[in-house]
């Protein structure tokens, strides 16, 4: 499945208030779901000696689903296609490579 296809069939299943004029409903999803993998990552840390089991992989797995599906609303919301949105993040991130800006901080690198 592409990005494309993923954006087209999450979309049959975003029921929220005001949808196609809300961007603000994903974009909080967005950050409670990344919160989420977040917690799950710090509990691996608190719990289990940094080691990731299959159980938790699982779980982060579900949860990275998650993240996706409200990545992929926001994108819709403001207009934005998901397969332009990778391809443009990949030459941002080659660019950087090729001249050794990879590390740092920055949009503008």
């Amino acid at each position: 499945m592409d990005f494309k296809e993923y954006q087209e069939k999450s979309r049959k299943t975003a029921l929220y208030p005001d949808k196609d004029n809300n961007f603000i409903y994903p974009t909080l999803g967005l950050s409670g779901e990344a919160g989420e993998v977040s917690e799950k990552i710090k509990k691996v840390i608190r719990d289990k000696e940094g080691k990731i089991d299959e159980e938790t992989r699982e779980m982060i797995k579900k949860e990275l689903g998650d993240v996706l599906w409200y990545v992929a609303q926001l994108a819709t919301e403001l207009g934005l296609d998901m397969d332009e949105v990778a391809g443009s993040n990949i030459e941002k991130l080659y660019s950087r490579l090729e001249r050794g800006k990879i590390g740092g901080s920055g949009d503008d690198r």
